[in-house]
């Protein structure tokens, strides 16, 4: 059957089908639980979480699922420069959102206090609470890292943006390799080259690692249905990982708002945008995302970007300027139809079954 792959032995599933695993508070227990428990892999994203809120979303979500799930980090977790964000900097980016600021009725925010990385004592908590899957974007744990999640049995995976990163992943001994093309929402993983030359479309990225490197690879980026499975699988990869689809179920952290407008006409239309976060991320187009473009060196890095613009996200939404929102979503939103996990699963798991037993007759 189609669902005998390496996924499916390597992450001890029934259907090689990956949730993607969304950060920024988008991520739930009930979405990852749900996604494990119809036999696929729930994905739970906790790049923003601290150590302690770890171990508490860990423990519910074993209380939520016997099955296996993923836990995924960022290994880079900020783009500040040693020297820290230098007040004029601060002030480019000022006059770049004041009119917004004014539009919406609040004031600018004060200059960002300067961030801690929180990645070692996240990767502490991972070793501890060993979760089948340790998934992890923005570059590679160290060696002893890797061998130590080996030695536990975590399954490792990377996400790479370009055939480079691949092999890159690949020499390091990793369990598999997400080949992330550009159609994907959310930010891009890319952490050899700047995000802007990772353009590389899925099935043309997952070719080419087929044709250099052996570890196990799993297509993300534009696959909302059976069909987008299939085709991963024909060319290769040994699962998918669906992003989009599930965030706009219910079962996620997504605002009804954002929820709405992945089903909504607007999400026929998205942009790769800086604005917003300081790193390169795809969503639906927005009149300040359009605004910016072209005016990149006016952003703060990841994540003080994040932080100056929080206000304005916050009023945005109390007064309904979706506009001047970037609501996450890929190049696939338009065929969405499922509100509900377990459909969505359901749908999925039927789809595939279909499209290869026609080959047969």
């Amino acid at each position: 059957m189609w669902y005998n792959t390496k996924a499916k032995e390597l992450l001890g599933i029934d259907y090689p089908i990956l949730q993607g695993p969304f950060g920024g508070n988008l991520s739930t227990v009930k979405l990852t639980a749900a996604v494990s428990n119809a036999g696929g892999l729930g994905g739970y994203g906790a790049y923003t979480n601290s150590p302690q809120e770890i171990y508490e979303i860990d423990k519910q979500i074993k209380a939520a699922t016997n099955k296996p799930y993923n836990i995924n980090l960022w290994v880079s977790d900020h783009d500040i420069p040693e020297g820290g964000l230098i007040d004029e900097q601060f002030e480019k980016t000022k006059a770049l959102y004041k009119p917004y600021y004014d539009e919406a009725g609040i004031p600018l925010p004060e200059k960002p206090v300067p961030f801690q990385s929180r990645f070692e004592n996240q990767l502490e908590v991972i070793l501890d609470i060993r979760p089948k899957v340790f998934s992890f974007m923005f570059g590679v744990p160290s060696d002893d890292v890797l061998e130590k999640c080996r030695q536990l049995g975590i399954v490792t995976v990377g996400a790479a943006t370009t055939l480079d990163e691949a092999v890159f992943l690949d020499s390091k001994g990793v369990d598999m390799i997400i080949a992330s093309g550009f159609e994907a929402g959310g930010h891009r993983p890319s952490f050899l080259k700047d995000a802007e030359s990772s353009v590389t479309g899925t099935f043309v990225l997952l070719q080419l690692m087929r044709e250099k490197i052996k570890t196990p690879i799993i297509a993300a980026g534009g696959i909302a249905d059976g069909k987008g499975i299939a085709a991963a699988l024909t060319l290769g990869a040994s699962a998918a990982q669906i992003g989009t689809a599930f965030l706009a179920t219910d079962e996620s952290n997504a605002l009804p708002v954002h929820r709405e407008m992945l089903f909504s006409d607007a999400a026929k239309y998205t942009t790769l945008s800086r604005a917003y976060t300081g790193r390169l991320g795809r969503g639906i187009t927005s009149r300040l995302a359009k605004d910016i473009i072209g005016k990149e060196s006016s952003i703060l890095p990841f994540p003080l970007q994040t932080t100056f613009i929080a206000p304005l996200r916050k009023a945005a939404i109390e007064q309904q300027k979706w506009d001047m929102i970037l609501f996450w979503g890929g190049q696939i939103s338009p065929i969405l139809k499922h509100t509900k996990a377990s459909a969505l699963m359901n749908a999925l798991i039927e789809e595939t079954t279909a499209y290869f037993e026609a080959l047969k007759s």
